[in-house]
Parts: structure tokens; sequence; C-alpha cells
């Protein structure tokens, strides 16, 4: 589905992403783990548009998407959330997730008084997600009033929302509630089993291992291990990463 080809970014004499080649199979949950500072965010990143490679070739489902805008980097498949909340704050969670059904911001901005453009099915996919994460009763709500977690919650709404072939999880359960972190750990589950190929982000190494199908290990801009989980909870270098920092 994804394939990275020795991608570089330099920030003056600091490798970023040093020379990183991997690959992301359709139908899976790949985890991107590595201490602070080893160029997880960065590589995603570029991956979605939002910074520039030195070099290297990055493939989406057989199309060369390297040089591509952000926009259309989503417009051919790519939906991403971020480490920290980009919810609108004075929308309703319902609203925030309408917005990411039309895919485009300001495309929505544009007709958002527009009552046509708000259709029995947008509602109705409102509605199953809502549910889906839990979160109904928080429908009317405006953002600025949900818990971190909500917020972690609606934002995985808002991308499974957004029409796309990747999810790419920039840190999903940073900060939130040991109970809402197993209750994302269960939705990402329930999403692969549905289809969904998902790239994620995390820190904590435990949750990445229980979840992913396969893990990539990422220390001062280079991939230092890869493969099932099994194979990194003993590798001597995945350790030494973690224990040093």
């Amino acid at each position: 589905m994804l394939k990275v080809e020795n991608l570089r970014k330099y920030f003056g004499g600091i490798k970023a992403v040093d020379n990183v080649s991997f690959e992301v199979r359709e139908n899976s949950i790949t985890a991107l783990i590595g201490p602070n500072g080893s160029g997880k965010t960065t590589l995603f990143n570029l991956i979605s548009g939002v910074i520039e490679k030195d070099s290297g070739k990055i493939i989406l489902d057989k199309k060369n998407i390297t040089n591509c805008s952000v926009n259309k980097i989503s417009n051919i498949g790519v939906s991403r959330i971020f480490q920290k909340s980009r919810l609108f704050s004075n929308l309703s969670v319902r609203e925030n997730l309408l917005i990411a059904i039309d895919n485009e911001d300001l495309k929505f901005w544009k007709n958002f008084l527009n009552k046509n453009k708000i259709t029995r099915e947008k509602e109705s996919k409102v509605k199953k997600m809502l549910k889906l994460v839990e979160m109904s009763e928080f429908e009317n709500k405006k953002a600025s009033e949900l818990s971190y977690g909500q917020k972690r919650l609606i934002e995985l709404g808002r991308a499974i929302l957004n029409p796309h072939k990747i999810l790419l999880l920039d840190e999903p359960v940073a900060g939130v509630t040991p109970r809402l972190r197993n209750e994302i750990s269960k939705l990402l589950t329930k999403m692969r089993e549905e289809g969904e190929t998902i790239l994620l982000i995390e820190h904590d190494m435990n949750f990445a291992l229980n979840l992913a199908d396969n893990v990539i290990v990422m220390d001062e801009g280079k991939i230092i291990a890869s493969g099932k989980p099994e194979k990194i909870k003993n590798n001597k270098k995945v350790l030494n990463a973690y224990l040093g920092e």
C-alpha cells in the first residue's frame, strides 16, 4: 500500500530522516516507534507533504506522491491525525465530523451555511462514527469543552471519515486515560479487521507491540530494526535505544 524509498531530510547538520526505506502492507497495522527525537514525526510530515524531502521517493497504492501538495496527497488517500489537537474549537463535535466527510475544509467552510451541503447520508455517517467511538452523547458539545482523550477520539473519527486509503496516526493514545487507551486499541483492531491500513507513531512500546502486525524502530533518523512484534521485543538495539533515553 505504502512504499518509502531512501527518504532523507536534514535540518542543517541534523539528520532527521536518514536514508529511510520501508513498506506498509494493505489491511495491516504498522507501528513506528523509537525514542523522542528519532525522526518519527518528521517522517510523517514527509509522507503527508507537510515538509519537502531532500531526496527519496514515496509511493502510495502504486502512485508516486513524492512531490505532491498536502491537499493532493490527502485527496489521493492519506488521512492523518497530528500529535496536537486540530479540531475546530468553536464548532460542535457533529460539525467537526461533517467537515471531515467533505475532505476539503475550505470548501466546507464556504458552504457551511448552505443546508443542502449537509445531506442525510452525511448525517448518517456522523451518527455511525459517534457510536463507533462511543461519543454520541457529546454530539452537540463544542470541541473546546471536551477532555483531551475525548478530543483524540473525535480526531480519530475525523481521520476515518476523511476518504482515504491509509491512516497516519501520530500518537493516538498519548495523554489519554488507561480506559480510553484500551478503547482506542479495540477500535483500531476492529478497523484492521474491516480492511483498514494503518501506520501509527507510538512512544509507548508496549502499546505498539500489543497492537501492531509489524513494527519499525527508528533512532537518530535511521531504521535500526523492523519486523514482527515478537522479534522486536528482544532486539538489543531497540532496548538500548529506549534505555539509553
